[in-house]
């Protein structure tokens, strides 16, 4: 299994990016799909995760009405589009996979993960 974000870089305070997670799993649309995020010497965020289906969205409280989590089942992808960046969304992001979390914000429910792409958001 390999998944495999892009999309990160750098950007301006209240600009926007979208990020891409292509994954290399065969029952791609039976995993709930989430996006964590990490700062330097901060502990790793949960920022956003979408059910298999697509049905259900979960955001943490930071990223709550700015960004936006959707997947294409068809492509094996998950998106994270992200508006109205400030410069403390800057980290580096990482898309993972669960087969049946209970908690879609706890990064030990996911079974999978990204290497992570960064973000940088700066004038």
């Amino acid at each position: 299994v390999q998944l495999v974000e892009s999309g990160g870089g750098l950007v301006q305070p209240g600009g926007s990016l979208r990020l891409s997670c292509a994954a290399s799993i065969r029952t791609f649309s039976r995993y709930a799909m989430g996006w964590f995020r990490q700062a330097p010497g901060k502990e790793r965020e949960f920022v956003a995760a979408i059910a298999w289906s697509g049905g259900m969205t979960y955001y943490g409280d930071p990223v709550k009405g700015r960004f936006t989590i959707s997947r294409d089942n068809t492509k094996n992808t998950v998106y994270l589009q992200m508006n109205s960046l400030k410069p403390e969304d800057t980290a580096v992001y990482y898309c993972a996979a669960a087969r049946d979390p209970s908690r879609y914000g706890v990064p030990h429910e996911y079974d999978y993960w990204g290497q992570g792409t960064q973000v940088t958001v700066s004038s």
